[in-house]
């Protein structure tokens, strides 16, 4: 690995902690990087998803605070999050690689429209009032489905988070953007552990993205609001659909 392509990898690693912490779909920075540097489509999933988990942690960790009195929702949710990482990680590891290829443009491209709605998602999940102060029966299913999405490939997977938290418990937002980053560190160090024993990352690229990821989940929780969210989105989908567009061009 040359120099320039270790910083590449590491500036990636930065944004996607950074992003991560203030609402989710980080996979769409380092992502693509991989892909462009040559790594293989699995390879790059694996490695990725190993090297963001400790950025999930240090975002969570910033927010702590606002996770105090939510200790039943976590445990709740948070073993909902664990079985279904559980399902998403064999679910990668053994199915055909081409059925990884084949469908991840597409999750990718999904991913991209749930940032551009992101705002509308929001608005309409905060004028929700609910009358379960626990998230209902939907919610755990939420939790389930996200966590095999997260366990399989992680991008828009906060989002998916924020919007089901958001329609089904009646909570301050920062509360549950504290709890969203929890449940998606359950998810992504679950697949990480099985990645590790299962699979076979790059471990340079694990390293970097690692170390990028902690330095932007820190950043990003304490001020990522100063960032334009306009802005955020429109880069998120750029990068994304570069990602997609690879990922399309390799098949074809």
């Amino acid at each position: 690995m040359e120099l320039w392509e270790a910083a590449a990898i590491l500036l990636a690693g930065i944004a996607a902690g950074g992003i991560n912490a203030i609402a989710g779909s980080g996979t769409l920075f380092t992502f693509p990087v991989l892909l462009a540097l040559g790594y293989p489509p699995i390879t790059a999933t694996v490695s990725n998803s190993i090297g963001l988990a400790p950025g999930s942690l240090s975002g969570t960790i910033a927010y702590r605070r606002e996770l105090v009195g939510q200790r039943s929702r976590l445990i709740r949710f948070g073993g909902m999050s664990f079985i279904g990482a559980i399902t998403g990680a064999m679910l990668l590891i053994y199915l055909p690689p081409g059925v990884f290829e084949a469908v991840v443009p597409f999750m990718i491209g999904a991913a991209c429209v749930l940032i551009v709605l992101q705002p509308r998602i929001t608005r309409w999940a905060r004028s929700r009032r609910p009358a379960s102060k626990d998230g209902g029966p939907w919610m755990p299913v939420g939790a389930y489905v996200t966590g095999t999405y997260g366990g399989y490939f992680a991008a828009a997977q906060g989002i998916l988070l924020i919007s089901l938290l958001g329609a089904t418990l009646d909570e301050d937002l920062q509360r549950l953007n504290a709890l969203k980053n929890a449940l998606t560190t359950i998810a992504n160090s679950t697949a990480a552990v099985f990645y590790i024993v299962l699979a076979s990352p790059a471990w340079a690229v694990v390293g970097l993205i690692m170390a990028g990821t902690i330095i932007g989940g820190y950043l990003g929780a304490h001020f990522g609001r100063r960032l334009s969210p306009t802005a955020l989105r429109v880069c998120l989908v750029l990068v994304g659909l570069t990602a997609a567009i690879q990922l399309l061009m390799g098949r074809v």
